[in-house]
């Protein structure tokens, strides 16, 4: 069994098996007959593309997803692991582990009376920006936006912009959402 049809067998399972499904139900929600199923589940199949893709949207998944390694229930990940980029007097951390196509979502420190620069994303590009601690202001457009602990402000992401902690005494945390559109 190769590597790929190892991986296409555990996925199919463990995601089947994840979403409180049978065989039968699967196979059903996919169009694909039983066996078929069965086969996918135990490594025996060579299935075409048709099949894939009919599987795969029957578990709401990428055909990626199911022929890529098998990803771990749980994955645990020590901030020292996570990857810390230094902007301008800002710390900027992603808060997801890996890329998720047509989003960006990072969480933001801002020392005392710190500014970053945003960078203007591709047109129709949306930001949703949430303040966490202490206060952030957000220039866009020649507006000035002043966001306290739990407010949140949507805008237009491919304008330029800027983050400021206007407290001289202490540091601001804030997310960040950027929707990119397609």
């Amino acid at each position: 069994m190769s590597e790929t049809q190892r991986n296409l067998a555990t996925n199919v399972r463990r995601l089947r098996e994840a979403r409180g499904l049978s065989q039968q139900r699967s196979a059903e929600l996919s169009g694909i007959p039983r066996p078929t199923w069965a086969s996918l589940e135990t490594g025996s199949a060579n299935p075409t593309l048709a099949v894939l893709t009919k599987a795969a949207n029957a578990l709401n998944v990428s055909i990626e997803e199911l022929i890529g390694p098998p990803r771990s229930e749980f994955e645990f990940i020590p901030a020292a692991r996570i990857p810390e980029r230094r902007r301008q007097g800002a710390k900027v951390r992603p808060l997801v582990p890996e890329a998720i196509p047509g989003l960006e979502i990072s969480r933001t420190e801002l020392e005392p009376g710190g500014r970053m620069a945003g960078t203007p994303h591709k047109a129709g590009t949306r930001e949703y920006l949430t303040c966490e601690q202490g206060k952030v202001e957000l220039v866009a457009g020649g507006q000035h936006h002043l966001l306290n602990e739990g407010d949140m402000l949507v805008f237009r992401g491919d304008q330029r912009h800027s983050y400021v902690n206007p407290d001289k005494r202490r540091r601001s945390v804030s997310m960040s959402v950027v929707c990119f559109s397609n």
